[in-house]
């Protein structure tokens, strides 16, 4: 029954996208023929010489933007008497899914975005192609691909703008999984012979379940999917609490299901976002991805406008040592936001910084051309405490400076480990769009003034998320957009400015809220109501003692003895017979003389 209902459900899939993507426009131009592949022709297609396929979604934005460069190079290659190389494309939105139990084209091929451009050479996979996607460097790429013929004589080329050291390779090489991972493409059940060795390897993704759990039940069938979408990517495993109790009390499970992904020994994060499919897979996506890769100058834009948050290392060739501490130290990342790396002096250029210098250049919010933040090495770091400061400029540096707040990254935000204080603007819905833009203004802002208060610039949809901001900092629906400055650490907010005025969305009213609630010098309010607050008072003290039993063991029994003898001399004394005086009062028994 079981696989009967997801062989229906894979049926209904499919189907959709067939008439979701007939109905849509289409990528390609009415003016000039492409070649498009089905399953039926793709093998038999590529099976001879070389083939340059663009995998492409009508849904996809980059690839209606993308679609006249295609065209343009499809028409200059096809004009060409021997050109050496063939272009195609693949529809992903027919000849996809979502579904593990159809063998579809597009994941058959390992595309994990759109558009996404593989080399075949006689049927073979080659390599995808993964630099900028303009006009001049898509030529230049299939100019060294192609094989005419009848080859002409060899001529001097134009100097790359970015080339590419050899050292520069071999330490990305180095940085990258050698070893096949899940290679079934499904879940791994892990026990006490087992777990160690898992999760102490790293790059795996653990549910922690009870088999009687109604929202385990309701995971499992993603779960096993997500594991066919993650083949050969990233080790999709779980635990069985119910018979391997001890793992899920030393893991800290207090609840099923929990997930967490192990980046390797000693590195640990709970993911706490959505349970659907494509929010999963878009997390192992990220964490599954390479530790490291190449940027060059040419494709600045392109990636800063692809990632609202990237790290870019900059190195000569001979800084290996610093290159494996960056490496090491960016694992607490789990793969996003991205670390790129470079060995052109171009960017040192760019970003005004001595040529040589190993440095990492925080870049945010699409802007290629200032960084947000800076690190600079005078040497490889020798202590641990150095490492440790290294990753926590990383931690620090990790969210974009303005963002739409909403839950799925609300965990990420509000419970940062640098402890930020967050901007929220609760907005209508009709009128998101243009506080966005005044929110985004103003974290600029306050970036390029240089302030070194961790702060995050957001706002949320007050229709959707209306009774939560009422209930936890006083939105009124009435008194929209509304601005407030929380400090969720410690459960408190700012609704009013240094000059004692409700916050408005300009620099002046909102800067000097930021500093005031930094500085302590303007009054808060508390986010929980007086009875949440005692309770969670009490559950700290709680907390504490437990903490300080664990801690100190023999200190706790002697204080116990103590207070063990004290309370039972209370109680004798307390309990002994007694009866009245003849010089009035009362006489203890042992004190008569019969």
């Amino acid at each position: 029954m079981r696989l009967f209902s997801l062989a229906r459900l894979s049926f209904s899939l499919l189907a959709s996208s067939v008439i979701l993507a007939s109905a849509a426009l289409p990528v390609e131009s009415s003016e000039t023929e492409l070649l498009v592949l089905t399953p039926d022709n793709f093998d038999s297609t590529i099976a001879e010489g070389v083939w340059f396929i663009e995998h492409f979604s009508p849904y996809c934005g980059h690839c209606r933007n993308f679609a006249p460069t295609w065209k343009q190079l499809v028409e200059e290659t096809e004009k060409k008497p021997d050109p050496g190389i063939h272009l195609a494309q693949v529809n992903c939105a027919v000849h996809g899914g979502t579904s593990a139990s159809f063998l579809h084209l597009c994941h058959k091929h390992g595309v994990t975005g759109y558009p996404q451009m593989n080399l075949y050479r006689n049927g073979q996979f080659v390599e995808t192609f993964k630099d900028s996607r303009s006009h001049e460097i898509l030529t230049a790429y299939l100019n060294a691909h192609a094989e005419p013929r009848n080859p002409p004589a060899p001529t001097s080329t134009t100097p790359d703008l970015q080339p590419t050291a050899v050292e520069q390779d071999e330490l990305v090489a180095q940085a990258k999984p050698t070893k096949d991972v899940n290679p079934r493409g499904i879940v791994v059940s892990l026990d006490e012979k087992t777990f160690k060795e898992n999760v102490d390897e790293g790059g795996i993704f653990v549910k922690f379940f009870a088999p009687w759990c109604g929202h385990c039940k309701k995971l499992a069938p993603t779960w096993t999917l997500l594991a066919a979408e993650m083949q050969h990517k990233l080790k999709i495993a779980e635990v069985n609490c119910e018979e391997h109790n001890a793992i899920c009390r030393q893991e800290g499970v207090t609840g099923y299901p929990m997930l967490f992904y192990y980046g390797g020994k000693g590195t640990k994060t709970e993911y706490t976002g959505g349970r659907k499919l494509e929010q999963l897979r878009a997390f192992a996506e990220k964490v599954s991805g390479p530790g490291v890769q190449e940027l060059k100058f040419g494709e600045l834009e392109t990636r800063t406008a692809e990632y609202s948050v990237l790290y870019l290392l900059l190195h000569s060739p001979s800084d290996k040592a610093i290159f494996n501490q960056v490496v090491d130290a960016s694992h607490v990342l789990f793969g996003s936001p991205p670390l790129l790396t470079s060995t052109s002096s171009a960017f040192y250029e760019h970003y005004n910084i001595k040529p040589g210098t190993p440095a990492i250049v925080a870049l945010k919010d699409g802007d290629p051309d200032v960084p947000a933040a800076v690190y600079t090495f005078s040497r490889p770091l020798s202590t641990a405490q150095e490492r440790q400061g290294l990753v926590d400029w990383l931690v620090h540096n990790r969210l974009p400076t303005a963002l739409e707040l909403d839950s799925d990254n609300f965990q990420d935000v509000m419970n940062a480990p640098h402890k930020p204080l967050v901007v929220i603007v609760g907005t209508p819905k009709n009128e998101m769009e243009q506080v966005a833009r005044e929110v985004r203004t103003l974290a600029r802002q306050w970036r390029d003034a240089r302030e070194t208060v961790p702060v995050v610039f957001t706002w949320m949809d007050a229709d959707k998320w209306g009774s939560w901001l009422k209930s936890m900092y006083g939105v009124k629906a009435n008194a929209l957009p509304k601005a407030i400055v929380a400090n969720h650490s410690s459960l408190i907010y700012y609704e009013t400015d240094q000059f004692g005025d409700s916050i408005k969305l300009t620099s002046a009213s909102l800067f000097s809220t930021i500093n005031g609630a930094a500085k302590g010098t303007i009054p808060y309010k508390h986010s929980e109501n007086i009875v949440e607050r005692l309770a969670r008072y009490l559950n700290n003290k709680l907390v504490a003692l437990e903490s300080y039993v664990s801690e100190n063991p023999w200190h706790t029994a002697l204080y116990a003895l103590v207070a063990l003898g004290l309370l039972g001399l209370g109680l004798r004394r307390l309990l002994a017979d007694s009866e009245p005086s003849r010089d009035g009062g009362y006489m203890r028994k042992e004190g008569r003389l019969d």
